[in-house]
């Protein structure tokens, strides 16, 4: 077996422990499979005594007592088999053929009805008990692999494609989901079946049974080499799949520009030249998967026809076999291509859900590098001060210094603010201490403890933050202020609206708490949605806020209401503020001048303005030559 199956078959076994909590509804299905298999085959076995009714042959009694072939079971065990084949037969053939034959007829279309009301009740069962150990066990991998994504630190987003993500969660785990019906219903059931079926074929014609088994080296040839190729092709769809939903993630997240700059027919076309190979991918797949079934098929037709001449022949000429006997040996010989057309497909069914799961389980295995270590603390609130000791800090990916050797102290309910120009490190800075990166080197304490040597959850519990970019989410005006927070009451919220400059134009939309905002809050102004974020830090009310260029997209008017919400937001709290617009910091305790992440300048705006030739002083300038 070559390492690329072995792979998927390991990795299909890691894919079977997701069943566990739902091993009571496979055990069920697996019965009940059991059950559906023996009546099938009864179901088909009552043929024979009723063809032999309707053909009025001698009755099944005394044929029993002459059997023309030696059977596969007495070689094995003269005594204890035929016992059994003898009581067995015996008793129901007193009770069909006791009687007239009107009364036999009526005894076997009865038996037969049952049976196949037994085969299709147990098959309801059977598949309702699966459906929901399947969907069970897709629920949960889904869940896992959305939940570890959320462990996962910024570094990683900022390498992944948003609708690679998407794919591989939603896709992806689709194609998981229908190798597990695979497993169980097709490696459960079929087997049984085939087993039950056998056995009735051999009871009747160990020879012509034997001579039928021909198909299945042919059938396992054909499974091998199909199998590998399909487990290939199954990732390079998923792949393609994972391109489709990425463009169209980025069009409709940049409809704005697509429709600015003209761009539709561009767009178009781009998305038109995935589909396409999605499209040729996926009927190359579909021309492979669907080899197997036929060629099996004809490979069986084939097999058929030869049994059909010889056991024939043995009819006509030898007379070793009856009608009714050989009619009921093709109906069990031919409910067999079924089941083994079903095997056929379970490998295949097996390679592509590997291939599907590996891509999952790429990013349920990235182990998140930023989590709690053994015995973190717990911290409940900033007592004294903030603490930078010697930061420097590079993104895995490159070798560019963002951060070099940044030391500073701000102590409880200080403002600090970090101005510099662009790419001067300053949001990078912020973004250590909530811990959405680690430093590279150097070390941040709050009070006395390293953050690494805090809880995650405390540490953010700790922190608010307002980022230019405002993040809310197709909800209601309502929650998406109280995001984080359950039963939060109306009053607190409106309140928090209120100190936010919100409650106003919430007030003057016609739904307005319970208004859906739309996706990325799109139906609010740039302002109506920076108001929101805050009246949200407010509602947390944070004992460390940070604001990262939170008024600088914001027009005139907007900047004044939102400036306003900011300084409330700031009372009494520890803050970091990062501004475009030097006016907007002059009350800082500190300001923090950056310069190609180094701490060029510190302290507060007139001991800075000082500074003729300070970096502070020519910033400055920029913004108020005028």
């Amino acid at each position: 077996m070559s390492e690329k199956k072995k792979s998927g078959y390991r990795t299909y076994l890691r894919i079977l422990a997701y069943i566990k909590p739902y091993k009571k509804y496979v055990a069920g299905s697996i019965v009940f499979s059991i059950l559906f298999a023996v009546m099938n085959g009864a179901s088909v076995y009552l043929t024979i005594p009723l063809l032999s009714t309707l053909f009025q042959e001698s009755k099944l009694v005394e044929q029993t007592t002459a059997a023309p072939e030696t059977n596969i079971a007495d070689a094995i065990s003269p005594g204890f088999f035929e016992s059994i084949q003898e009581t067995v037969s015996k008793t129901f053939n007193e009770f069909v053929f006791d009687g007239t034959k009107i009364d036999a007829l009526i005894k076997i279309c009865f038996l037969v009805v049952l049976a196949f009301f037994l085969k299709n009740l147990f098959g309801y069962i059977q598949s309702f008990l699966l459906a929901y150990a399947e969907q069970g066990f897709v629920k949960d991998f889904r869940n896992q692999a959305y939940n570890h994504l959320h462990k996962l630190p910024m570094s990683f987003f900022k390498n992944e494609k948003t609708g690679n993500l998407i794919s591989r969660v939603v896709n992806d785990v689709q194609v998981v989901q229908g190798s597990v019906a695979a497993v169980f219903l097709n490696l459960i059931r079929e087997p049984i079946t085939i087993l039950v079926f056998l056995g009735i074929a051999v009871s009747i014609s160990p020879t012509l049974t034997l001579f039928a088994l021909i198909i299945v080296p042919f059938s396992l040839v054909i499974i091998a080499t199909i199998g590998l190729t399909l487990r290939k092709e199954s990732g390079i769809l998923q792949e393609k799949m994972s391109e489709i939903t990425n463009l169209l993630h980025e069009t409709i997240s940049g409809v704005k520009i697509v429709k600015a700059f003209g761009m539709e027919k561009y767009e178009n076309t781009k998305f038109a030249q995935g589909t396409f190979k999605y499209f040729r991918t996926t009927l190359k797949l579909i021309r492979i998967r669907n080899a197997a079934s036929p060629l099996t098929e004809f490979l069986s037709v084939i097999v058929g026809a030869a049994i059909i001449y010889y056991g024939g022949r043995i009819v006509l000429e030898d007379g070793g076999l009856r009608a009714s006997e050989f009619l009921g040996f093709l109906f069990a010989i031919f409910q067999l291509m079924t089941p083994v057309k079903e095997l056929s497909s379970v490998n295949n069914r097996i390679q592509e859900s590997s291939a599907a799961a590996e891509r999952v389980f790429e990013i349920i295995d990235i182990e998140p590098r930023i989590k709690d270590v053994p015995n973190a603390k717990n911290v409940e609130s900033l007592k004294e001060k903030i603490t930078f000791s010697n930061v420097s800090f590079h993104y895995d990916d490159s070798d560019e210094t963002i951060l070099d050797d940044v030391s500073f102290e701000i102590k409880k309910g200080e403002i600090i603010a970090l101005v510099g120009p662009s790419g001067a490190g300053k949001s990078t800075l912020v973004d250590l201490i909530p811990r959405f990166y680690d430093p590279t080197s150097g070390s941040i304490f709050i009070d006395d403890l390293k953050l690494t040597e805090i809880k995650i959850e405390d540490l953010r519990n700790l922190m608010g933050i307002v980022t230019q970019e405002t993040i809310l989410f197709n909800e209601t005006i309502k929650n998406n202020i109280a995001y984080g927070l359950d039963d939060c009451s109306d009053e607190l919220i409106i309140e928090a609206a209120k100190t936010a400059n919100a409650h106003n134009f919430i007030s003057e939309i016609p739904n307005g708490y319970d208004t859906l905002i739309g996706e990325r809050g799109l139906k609010l102004s740039g302002g109506q949605r920076q108001r929101l974020s805050i009246a949200r830090a407010l509602l947390k009310n944070p004992q460390i806020m940070i604001f990262d260029e939170a008024t600088s997209a914001l027009d005139n008017e907007s900047e004044v209401l939102v400036q306003e919400a900011i300084e409330r937001l700031m009372k009494n709290r520890t803050t970091f503020v990062i501004a475009h617009r030097l006016s907007t910091i002059r009350n800082a305790d500190k300001i923090i001048v950056m310069d190609k992440g180094k701490i060029v300048q510190m302290g507060k705006h007139e001991e800075l303005l000082k500074n003729e030739k300070g970096l502070y002083k020519k910033l400055y300038e920029l913004q108020f030559r005028d």
